[in-house]
């Protein structure tokens, strides 16, 4: 291991901006080579292309996602005007986890060659030094300053340094081989017995200000105040010789142990032990990052959320105590009653955490924090609460989807950290979530409490914008205008019958947002993919595919909210609902199998695109001859979404009044005939109960020429 402490996540307050500037370049490159040391793991190029496991992306594509990211965020943030390598920007900016809407499809990937990648990233490297370098720094730096995008891609590396990590040890040990500056911890003894100690209640107050001055993601802001009760923690984590008793008692064979979906997990994947122990004969050995070595007892156990929960519920039985995983209040009162502080800038951890120690995890005795053992570090601890928004809760504009698609009920608090573990992830506030059946670097620690864990409402349907365009695509019609992304997808159909002729086989809606217009189309067509930037709405489309149903709370005023229920069913949806794949995507970036359409339609999109120019200029390669494309649009151009030079129309022109309909003519004219339009076609959103937005939006239809 290197003797230099890994940078730590940086204040962004302070008085001198050029020290702050040099502070975050060290971040950085610091950064960004342990990332890539990670990767110095692999053994050979085969290993960049092999799945680890069946349900997540080889690892050529997180080389590449951290690259990409950085250009993709600043981009959106304005920091570069322009992307390195388009396609590889597309390929790798989506799919780290396994979504419904995520495309794990082997098909559509064409995987470039390792050098190219490992090529890319210096050309990233040397983009983003040279944007800490040149870009103006006011301090303090917040979320809304741009210098918040190089933060975000600085922790989303250190994300994925931890993530790859477990890839990697999940890989088959001929695509690996250990590195110096990757050497696990070579101690181990006896296991301890465990022991409970007494934790006091008390209270709770979890939650950030806008105005921290530490870098966080969005589901670390706001407010949640509770009562916690009085309970009993477990001296130490769960050690492998602990959780080995459960082992050998038949634990994974015994279904009274599982819940149902804990069940479904064991019975698909044959678990019989943890993934990470390996049989050795009569005993086991233990699965490292490049390495197996001989069972270390005494180090904590790691499994995921099911293999923890049944360990408890036997635990319970064995006992005859209130033995559970701890939720994450219980989990802050027991960081709170060792006293503990966030990791020191300038001195080691006094934990297994921010690679401060070795590249594995330790004895459990090795580090005490009051009473207790491993509070934070070593591994992850699974907590029983479901990732929820606090009160207050804001997504960032640059990162809509980091936390939001989490808010789904099914996935578990992590707490603590890891050895592994750095910058923002070994702050105690960070509030990282997972699905209970991955595997990270985590074990557990369990409580005895006959206190109910609560379990928070986490659907996000109640953020402002995603309810305003829920109503808007399946709510009520307002002073009599017709519902639009209906109108539109009507017109639409309508205008195919008329100028295609053909079967109606694919379509394409592009910024479909929650998906009406999309269902819409599917009346008619074979196979209609919608396509948004944002997986907050795609994830409205795809839970009524799944449920039929959609709930969402508008705001009437001040405080005061009504509840709406919307039913596929009772629109006449629900029968066509399952040829409709909603996928999310960048409308100016689209991966290449986006094609061979009959009729694109894209309503209220173009100006809004950072790039419509771009977009209209390769839109003819999406669509099969005499398909037809479908533009709708208010032209409302605004440069907060679209560089002034980028905008179609609405300026003088050679001293004319040049229209978007002029430059809407001027782009497409060469591959289309326009064959329907100019016409208006009128919407209406709801803002609260007396407060509505009437706006007319100019529909034209296109025809590709054969």
């Amino acid at each position: 291991m290197a003797t230099a402490l890994f940078p730590r996540t940086p204040r962004l307050d302070g008085t001198d901006p050029e020290a702050k500037r040099a502070e975050i370049l060290r971040c950085f490159h610091a950064t960004f080579d342990r990332y890539e040391s990670l990767f110095g793991l692999l053994a050979d190029d085969e290993a960049y292309y092999r799945k680890p496991i069946s349900l997540r992306h080889p690892l050529i594509f997180y080389l590449g996602h951290t690259a990409t990211f950085f250009i993709n965020k600043l981009v959106l943030a304005g920091l570069v005007d322009k992307r390195l390598d388009p396609r590889l920007e597309s390929m790798f900016a989506v799919g780290v986890d396994e979504m419904s809407w995520d495309d794990l499809d082997d098909a559509r990937y064409d995987w470039p060659p390792v050098a190219a990648v490992w090529d890319y990233r210096r050309k990233v490297r040397e983009t983003v030094d040279r944007v800490i370098r040149a870009t103006p720094l006011v301090l303090p730096i917040g979320w809304d300053n741009p210098f918040w995008a190089v933060l975000m891609g600085i922790e989303h590396e250190r994300i994925h340094l931890e993530t790859s990590s477990v890839l990697m040890r999940q890989h088959a040990l001929r695509y690996v081989r250990p590195q110096p500056d990757w050497q696990p911890c070579r101690d181990s003894g006896p296991a301890p017995g465990n022991a409970l100690v007494d934790i006091p209640a008390g209270q709770v107050h979890l939650g950030r200000d806008f105005d921290d001055p530490y870098y966080g993601w969005d589901n670390e802001y706001g407010r949640h105040e509770t009562e916690v009760p009085a309970f009993r923690a477990a001296r130490y984590l769960v050690s492998n010789a602990e959780f080995l008793a459960f082992v050998e008692a038949g634990g994974y064979a015994d279904d009274d142990l599982w819940d149902e979906e804990g069940l479904g997990w064991r019975r698909f994947v044959r678990a019989e032990h943890p993934t990470f122990w390996v049989p050795d004969g009569g005993g086991w050995r233990l699965r490292l990052l490049a390495e197996e070595v001989p069972m270390p007892w005494d180090w904590p156990v790691e499994t995921n959320c099911h293999e923890a929960r049944a360990f408890c519920r036997w635990k319970a039985r064995e006992t005859g105590l209130p033995v559970r995983l701890p939720s994450e209040d219980e989990w802050h009162r027991l960081y709170d009653h060792a006293g503990l502080a966030d990791v020191p800038a300038d001195a080691p951890a006094a934990a297994n955490l921010h690679l401060d120690h070795w590249a594995s995890s330790c004895p459990v005795t090795r580090f005490p924090h009051g009473e207790l053992f491993d509070v934070v570090g070593n591994v992850w601890q699974w907590c029983e609460t479901p990732t929820y928004p606090f009160d207050g809760f804001a997504v960032h504009p640059l990162y809509d989807d980091f936390t939001t698609p989490t808010f789904d009920g099914r996935h578990n608090m992590i707490k603590g950290g890891a050895w592994i573990s750095a910058g923002n992830e070994a702050r105690h506030v960070s509030r990282y979530a997972f699905r209970r059946h991955f595997f990270q670097h985590a074990g557990f620690r369990y409580v005895v409490s006959a206190a109910p864990v609560a379990q928070p409402g986490s659907l996000y349907e109640t953020d402002a914008l995603l309810a305003q365009y829920a109503e808007f695509h399946y709510g009520d019609e307002y002073f009599g205008v017709p519902n639009f992304p209906q109108a539109v997808a009507r017109i639409a159909l309508d205008a195919f019958a008329r100028h295609h002729g053909g079967p109606a086989g694919r379509a394409l809606d592009l910024g479909c947002a929650t998906g009406r217009a999309s269902f819409e189309l599917a009346r008619r067509f074979e196979a209609v993919e919608g396509v948004d930037f944002s997986a907050r709405f795609i994830q409205t489309g795809v839970q009524l595919q799944d449920n039929g149903v959609l709930r969402y709370t508008l705001l009437d005023e001040g405080e005061l909210v009504s509840y709406r229920e919307r039913r596929l069913d009772a629109l006449g949806l629900a029968g066509v609902a399952r040829k409709v794949a909603f996928w999310q995507g960048d409308a100016c970036n689209l991966k290449p199998v986006f094609t061979a359409y009959d009729l694109i339609l894209a309503a209220n999109l173009i100006d809004r695109l950072y790039a419509p120019r771009r977009f209209l200029a390769h839109v003819h390669q999406r669509l099969n001859p005499g398909g037809l494309l479908v533009l709708a649009s208010p032209y409302t151009w605004l440069e907060e979404h679209t560089r002034r030079e980028e905008w179609l129309g609405g300026f003088k022109k050679d001293g004319e009044s040049h229209t978007t309909l002029d430059g809407l003519k001027d782009l497409l004219g060469e591959r289309f005939d326009l064959v329907e339009g100019p016409r208006d076609v009128p919407f209406v959103i709801r803002e609260t109960r007396r407060k509505f937005q009437h706006t007319l939006s100019e529909l034209t239809v296109w025809r590709k020429r054969g």
